[in-house]
């Protein structure tokens, strides 16, 4: 759902107040139901990956806050930033799967700034205190970003080239209703209002699979 930039501001606590969340437990069925899922996961970042507008709410310079759990950022402000609770936890179990990539589509027209916030912001540690996996949130993204103005259609084309992954083995989390378009090129789209939750996560994947007719 569209968000108008005129009213939108994150709270003044910012989305550090927000308490962190793991993984459900026991694990999601769909990681071990037998059934496929996407090769590919493509985020947006306003509103689905972060509560924010990366373009009008932070004021750089930002620096992380140490010790600060979620991993917080702070701008000149002293406005804080963070993922959405459920977000670095979902990165850290999808970035661990096999044969499922994941990227970035948004249409941000500050996408250095994007990186900056990805490079700083960290992950959660995995389960069983294991070193191995991503560290910082832009390294989940190992099918790349694509963040810049215009539409979706061109970032899936140049997602599509770069990976060879079928336009039908995609799943994308956004929260604007026109983004929907990218449907024409056969993505699944899943179209989100308070960002990504595992719950959204599961209506994606179930959505992914109806449209692929194995759910």
């Amino acid at each position: 759902m569209a968000k108008s930039k005129k009213v939108t501001k994150p709270t003044p606590d910012g989305p550090s107040s927000l308490s962190s969340t793991t993984h459900p437990n026991p694990l999601p069925a769909w990681l071990h139901d037998g059934l496929p899922l996407p090769r590919l996961i493509v985020l947006d970042l306003d509103y689905t990956l972060w509560p924010f507008y990366s373009d009008i709410h932070i004021s750089t310079p930002i620096r992380l806050i140490p010790n600060s759990n979620p991993p917080t950022l702070a701008d000149r402000n002293g406005e804080h930033f963070a993922l959405y609770p459920d977000a670095p936890h979902i990165l850290r179990l999808l970035a661990s799967l096999p044969h499922t990539r994941l990227a970035v589509a948004s249409k941000s027209p500050v996408g250095d700034l994007c990186r900056e916030v990805l490079k700083l912001l960290r992950l959660p540690p995995p389960e069983g205190g294991s070193e191995k996996g991503p560290k910082r949130t832009i390294d989940a993204f190992d099918a790349g970003l694509e963040i810049y103005e215009g539409t979706k259609l061109r970032h899936f084309e140049v997602i599509a080239k770069r990976t060879g992954i079928p336009f039908s083995q995609m799943l994308f989390f956004d929260d604007e209703r026109p983004n929907l378009e990218v449907e024409s090129l056969g993505v699944t789209m899943r179209l989100i209002r308070d960002g990504l939750t595992w719950e959204e996560l599961e209506r994606g994947i179930e959505q992914w699979r109806g449209n692929l007719g194995v759910a």
